[in-house]
């Protein structure tokens, strides 16, 4: 059997296992500690550093950037435990994981049509920080959540008005519209909502709907005139 086929790990426990995955974990070394986690559950499945392994996998995937693989096992922990005591920490990383791929393609993917950069992750990062602030108030990582929460809905709400511009700038009224409305509709106290009432009196008195066009000025007046 040639060295590399070699393995060094045949006679570990699940204590060793453990104590390895961790110790390269926590000096960045994320691919080694990935096999020694996922090898820790194949060969202990039952033992109480795989259950350990099993939260720990979903930082170092997120950490190793391996999203999908982290969305996965994040996942897949808070259906089968979904009362053990560290699945708020669970929550939270899981909506991390989306939050950061959400990030990444705002921030570094910008093509020439804004409707092309889906938002699901953004939308998924949301869900996960409510679902933790609502069932774990007392948790530790239900502040930050918040604090997430907050900026992923003005990102949200900012990349439905990049999409409605699109449309405007093509002379799509009609989708256009629908988009400005959205915002006004579902982000309201976000910061907006002011552009999407100005695009929608500019969206209206293109299309020649001079009252919908007053209504929104009205309404815009009423709340951010000076």
């Amino acid at each position: 059997m040639l060295p590399e086929q070699i393995d060094m790990t045949k006679e570990w426990s699940a204590n060793r296992f453990y104590f390895e995955a961790h110790e390269a974990m926590t000096s960045g070394d994320y691919e080694k500690a990935i096999d020694y986690f996922e090898k820790l559950q194949a060969r202990f499945p039952y033992d109480k550093h795989a259950l350990q392994a099993q939260i720990e996998i979903v930082y170092t995937y997120y950490k190793w950037n391996e999203t999908e693989s982290a969305i996965a096992a994040a996942d897949r922990f808070i259906k089968q435990h979904p009362r053990h005591p560290s699945v708020d920490y669970v929550y939270y990383m899981r909506g991390l994981v989306n939050y950061n791929a959400g990030e990444t393609l705002f921030s570094k993917y910008v093509p020439t049509d804004p409707g092309m950069r889906d938002p699901k992750a953004m939308r998924e990062a949301f869900q996960y920080f409510s679902k933790l602030v609502e069932r774990f108030p007392n948790s530790k990582y239900t502040e930050d959540a918040r604090k997430r929460m907050l900026y992923t809905r003005n990102k949200l709400a900012e990349h439905e008005l990049h999409v409605a511009r699109f449309y405007l700038g093509r002379e799509a009224y009609v989708a256009a519209s629908k988009r400005a409305n959205y915002v006004i509709e579902n982000f309201q106290k976000t910061p907006a909502v002011e552009e999407a009432l100005l695009l929608s009196i500019e969206i209206y008195n293109k299309m020649g709907m001079e009252e919908m066009a007053a209504d929104a000025q009205r309404v815009y007046d009423a709340n951010y005139g000076s």
